[in-house]
């Protein structure tokens, strides 16, 4: 997961100190005293920044604001929003706990058909906000990896951890969801990005599988979703080099479902109300299903036999019928949910 700059440690030597401590009386013996001089005063003005920007976090009157918006309309979009702008969407523990937590709200409500998955400000998201997590290391590294999360539908038996389920959670939906990407989209956005059913991006959005350069490897579902995407020479250049691609790259790579010339947000909404607004809720739900439970995995037996269930809960249903009219006779029939 990526350390976003404006949001962590402004400078390798503050980054090592605050995780290493003996890192200040050891390995910067080799610095110059001039050097040392330039680093404390550049480390002194990092952390007065920080804790500057630590209020940005509180709104007027002292409140966390919200990690995640949700804004749902009555045509059943919702667009949810991560909402950290001023550090660029960098993850805290709050903003995982947010995800998780709407993810599993969204999963339940019958009247949402689409999610748009964005960003607010310049970024979708730059990755894991270390400053936060190093203040007190062990509870919350401890949260994010302890299984099973608490959010999964399958409760107590969920596979998943709460650093994955931020990403995997969106699997569980029973709606397209849909992630726009613009500006960086690194480490734990990036994984975040691949969970979900789409993604439209920019060209010139930066993307990047960066947990190699913090010697770490992607853990947040990345096994899981990448193996749908891409070859697997692709998944372990990009993981081990940790290199930045750019939307147009991630395209051709397969990490990218569509790059936007023009609005992202604007490609991603007319996506969903032209196409997937216009189709039975229930046969796209089924088509998720069918996809994620087969597509990586299963025999030739179990694809088929889950073809056929899904297929029977189909025909003659309501939702079918509606779709057949709209399609045979151009009758606007509408769909229950």
């Amino acid at each position: 997961r990526r350390m976003a700059v404006t949001s962590t440690c402004g400078s390798t030597a503050a980054f090592a100190t605050q995780l290493f401590p003996c890192y200040s009386t050891g390995p910067r013996r080799w610095m110059s005293e001039r050097s040392d001089k330039k680093v404390d005063q550049l480390d002194s003005k990092t952390d007065a920044a920080n804790n500057n920007n630590n209020n940005e976090d509180e709104d007027d009157d002292g409140n966390l604001k919200p990690r995640v918006t949700t804004t749902t309309f009555g045509n059943g979009i919702c667009h949810v929003r991560l909402n950290r702008p001023e550090k660029l969407n960098a993850c805290d523990m709050a903003m995982f706990e947010a995800i998780a937590e709407t993810a599993a709200s969204l999963r339940r409500d019958k009247s949402i058909r689409a999610v748009i998955l964005s960003g607010n400000g310049k970024a979708f998201c730059t990755g894991l906000d270390v400053k936060s997590v190093v203040r007190n290391p062990k509870s919350q590294i401890e949260r994010l990896l302890k299984r099973p999360s608490g959010y999964s539908s399958c409760g107590d038996d969920g596979d998943a951890n709460l650093a994955q389920d931020v990403s995997l959670l969106w699997r569980e939906l029973p709606v397209p969801v849909v992630a726009v990407l613009k500006g960086m989209c690194f480490g734990a956005g990036m994984q975040i990005a691949l969970g979900a059913d789409f993604r439209f991006a920019s060209p010139d959005c930066q993307l990047s599988i960066m947990e190699g350069k913090w010697g770490l490897i992607p853990d947040m579902g990345a096994s899981v979703l990448l193996k749908e995407l891409v070859r697997i020479d692709v998944a372990k250049e990009l993981t081990m080099t940790g290199r930045i691609v750019t939307g147009t790259e991630a395209a051709t790579l397969g990490l990218v479902t569509r790059v936007c010339k023009e609005d992202p947000m604007k490609e991603a909404e007319d996506f969903v109300k032209e196409f997937l607004l216009t189709r039975s809720p229930d046969a796209i739900a089924c088509a998720k299903e069918l996809y994620q439970s087969t597509w990586s995995n299963g025999s030739d037996k179990e694809c088929l036999e889950l073809e056929t269930k899904l297929q029977r809960k189909l025909l003659l249903s309501w939702n079918q019928l509606a779709a057949s009219g709209r399609s045979a006779f151009g009758v606007n029939v509408p769909y229950w949910k």
